[in-house]
């Protein structure tokens, strides 16, 4: 008799789950538990066991909405980082530009040299400091010309 009621109880519990299961694919789906098909041999779920389950659709509905709402500033913050970026990509090929236009024919053949060579600029600034600004740049070209 034991063996039966144990036998009884997991049969029980296994129903429970698999409804559970049933319900929790389905919601993740989008689709009604009505489409899916349940074995006949087991009993409808518990009204508690509905409960639940209508428990945890809420709280992955919410957790579904903290994720988009996190996801939409990142793409928002993502987007002005790209903006800022291609400003200033534009702003230093126009000061490309102007510094190749101002250059001399015998600075541009030195500067080609260097790059072939792979030689690195004479500069007087330290490692990790900032490039000169061209109000600089064009300075010292006005004292070279």
């Amino acid at each position: 008799m034991s063996s039966q009621c144990c036998a009884v109880a997991m049969d029980l519990g296994v129903c429970q789950l698999r409804n559970f299961s049933i319900s929790f694919l389905s919601s993740v789906l989008g689709k009604e538990s009505a489409s899916v098909r349940v074995d006949s041999r087991y009993p409808p779920p518990a009204p508690a066991l509905v409960a639940i389950d209508n428990k945890i659709e809420q709280a992955m509905d919410l957790v579904k909405s903290h994720l988009m709402f996190a996801v939409r500033e990142e793409v928002e913050v993502l987007k002005e980082q790209i903006k800022e970026l291609m400003e200033r990509n534009s702003q230093l090929e126009q000061e490309n530009n102007l510094l190749k236009n101002l250059a001399s024919p015998e600075q541009m053949a030195q500067f080609q040299a260097q790059v072939q060579t792979g030689a690195p600029k004479s500069s007087s600034r330290p490692p990790g400091a900032p490039p000169p600004s061209i109000q600089t740049v064009l300075q010292g070209l006005a004292v070279t010309l």
